[in-house]
């Protein structure tokens, strides 16, 4: 441990009983670490572990790069000096280089509405409103804005702190146009509500034509429980169509005469389009007025709507072009498919786009731009009268892509929604990666990880290790090993890149990790001997991003082959009590990244709470923590945040300023 930082509490004879308590808990490892360390004292011990450690330079991995060629484009932070915690919507201020954005509050975690100065990239920026306990979704900008000061905020919450059941709402507020650029107070002004309580929809936009259009979703979190998606008698589920210059004497706004549901016995007419889930994000293609919906999906689909007056888009009975619940009741109009339908082997959570009439990219010009928010991918896609002539996936991002904007140059940005101040807006620029996906191994023999594939035998130097819970995956049996790139350091010795242990989710890990994980089933249950691997997967981090590939193996046991992208299905056929059909599958690498989110910090099982245990290392039982520090790559990365949790609950306990510094030494 001398390589490492240490704390050191002074306390025993003082502290009370939760401090001793938050001790334990917030500096378990360091104990574990200080009192298993003589566990390896024998020169049997010792060799056990020391093989590993002396052999992990002899790893030749050739993990490197992507076996598919690089994308036309990344993205790149436009406004690094803007520090956000969940930005969920940006929007660029007419006639101006203003953005005005949503995101959280750090203190409160409260939607908040901000504008930048008009030079963005200094990172400064007015809080204009605070939502307490709406949750703000978009903002909308009316096209007499610099004349009138008029913009629209769409959020769902509750109406009062006495009413808690949950609407989504169209504000209309004013900002003073004057010097003081502030929101006139009592400025605003409900336009329309409706109760919704998930797939809240709440996008809006103003077309060409001067209306205001709102998206609403099914109002339900899970399969249109409440049967909304086909009705026409309410709000949800819908895209809308009002006029907010011309209230009439109940409301404050009218309903367009061209709308086209206006004639019809009971329905809402408002509605311009109906038969969605839950719509996220809209937009007006300011050249051809076409309306776009990216739609999140439920179970197998992700939607891309151009959106027709009057159209049927089929959810619930439909799932975009697929039948979801074919025993629920269509409403009165033929159902249309979306325009794109991206399976979830591709993408899990749709997030609508915007069309790019920028400077910068020729050929993404008139192109609708358009995001996954599990995945980070972007796509654009080109249509001429209603049909798609060009479709392309642009870039592949470790982003949480939740919005789409252009700025006042009409040059791209795209929301990335994380929290910690980390969140913040991008851009695409060219990827000028070199392609190296032929020199990328398409068998599990080529990949240096191996010393025999066939006897399933690792190269010398891998990591192996277990996990406390492991995923339940259809009964296969796992094994799992780590490889760590080394550094030469200024004495040209080979050294492990280390490995930042936190105290809560993933750990993480250098640039050209690779985690293995090999699957494999008991063809004959309770036969060992039966035992035959599957699947081999590798997860990797390869210039600051993590990918996932799936090796299938096959039949001779001799070696396994790379998956395409695409993922596929395979069943086997195991000998039981009662012989069944076992269907495999084989994720694409979308479906690699859905669960090695961002939110685990893309590694699931390498996290402390995971790896505190017992590994059988050859024979030699070892705590994992232990061994991985032993080994010289684990780097604890929390000190600091456990002081500050330590140093508060001392204060707490009422210890003046130079008693605290006492009892918490850093050396």
């Amino acid at each position: 441990m001398d390589q490492h930082k240490r704390i050191w509490i002074k306390m025993a004879l003082f502290a009370p009983r939760p401090t001793l308590v938050l001790f334990c808990t917030v500096f378990g490892v360091f104990v574990l670490v200080f009192a298993m360390s003589s566990t390896i004292t024998n020169d049997r011990d010792l060799n056990e572990l020391q093989q590993l450690q002396a052999n992990w330079r002899s790893v030749p991995s050739r993990v490197v790069g992507s076996p598919d060629p690089p994308l036309p484009y990344r993205v790149k932070q436009t406004f690094p000096e803007l520090s956000l915690t969940k930005p969920i919507i940006v929007t660029n201020e007419p006639m101006s280089k203003r953005l005005w954005f949503i995101d959280d509050d750090p203190k409160t975690n409260q939607s908040r509405l901000c504008r930048t100065k008009e030079e963005p990239a200094t990172g400064e920026y007015n809080v204009l409103h605070n939502f307490e306990e709406a949750l703000a979704y978009s903002i909308a900008f009316h096209p007499a804005f610099n004349e009138n000061g008029y913009f629209f905020i769409a959020s769902n919450g509750p109406i009062s702190s006495e009413d808690k059941i949950k609407h989504t709402r169209v504000t209309r507020y004013t900002i003073d146009q004057t010097s003081s650029q502030q929101l006139v107070p009592n400025s605003q002004l409900v336009i329309i509500e409706w109760k919704s309580n998930g797939h809240d929809g709440a996008a809006i936009a103003f077309g060409l034509d001067g209306m205001l259009y709102i998206t609403s979703g099914d109002g339900t979190s899970d399969s249109d429980t409440n049967l909304k998606g086909q009705g026409l008698d309410h709000l949800l589920a819908k895209v809308l169509r009002i006029d907010v210059d011309h209230p009439n004497a109940k409301k404050p706004y009218s309903v367009p005469e061209d709308n086209p549901f206006v004639d019809i016995q009971g329905a809402r007419t408002e509605t311009w389009a109906y038969g969605f889930r839950n719509p996220w994000r809209m937009s007006i293609d300011p050249k051809t007025g076409h309306l776009w919906v990216g739609n999140n999906g439920q179970d197998l689909w992700e939607q891309i709507y151009l959106v027709e007056r009057g159209a049927n888009y089929g959810w619930s009975v439909y799932e975009g072009g697929h039948i979801f619940y074919a025993n629920r009741r269509l409403g009165p109009t033929m159902v249309s498919k979306p325009l794109i339908d991206h399976p979830h082997s591709e993408a899990r959570s749709i997030t609508g786009g915007v069309v790019y009439y920028g400077d910068k990219y020729l050929d993404l010009y008139g192109a609708y731009i358009y995001g996954d928010y599990s995945t980070g991918r972007i796509w654009g896609v080109k249509v001429r009268d209603g049909n798609i002539i060009w479709h392309k996936e642009l870039a592949d991002s470790a982003l949480a892509i939740v919005g789409f904007a252009v700025n006042n140059n009409g040059e791209l940005l795209v929301v990335d929604y994380r929290g910690k101040g980390k969140g913040g807006f991008y851009t695409l620029v060219p990827n000028e990666s070199p392609d190296s996906s032929q020199n990328f191994p398409r068998r599990l023999s080529h990949t240096g990880l191996f010393a025999s594939v066939k006897d399933h035998q690792l190269a010398p130097g891998m990591i192996p290790y277990s996990v406390n819970a492991p995923l339940w995956s259809d009964g296969a049996y796992k094994k799992r090993y780590i490889y760590l790139p080394p550094v030469p350091d200024k004495g040209k010795i080979q050294q492990p890149t280390q490995i930042s242990m936190t105290d809560r989710g993933g750990w993480s890990f250098p640039d050209k990790t690779v985690l293995v994980k090999s699957f494999g089933f008991e063809f004959k249950k309770g036969n060992i001997r039966a035992r035959r691997w599957i699947e081999t997967r590798l997860m990797t981090r390869q210039q600051g991003e993590w990918r996932g590939y799936s090796y299938a193996w096959n039949k001779e046991q001799t070696d396994a082959y790379l998956v395409s992208k695409e993922g596929r299905d395979q069943s086997f056929k195991l000998d039981s009590a009662e012989e069944h059909l076992q269907t495999w599958r084989y994720p694409s690498r979308s479906e690699c990244m859905v669960c090695h989110s961002r939110a685990a910090n893309f590694v699931l099982g390498l996290s402390t709470l995971q790896m505190n245990k017992q590994h059988n290392y050859g024979g030699l039982q070892a705590n994992q923590l232990e061994s991985l520090h032993y080994l010289g790559v684990l780097h604890i990365a929390w000190s600091s945040e456990a002081k500050s949790v330590l140093g508060a609950l001392l204060k707490k306990n009422v210890l003046n300023h130079d008693k605290l510094k006492s009892h918490i030494i850093e050396i």
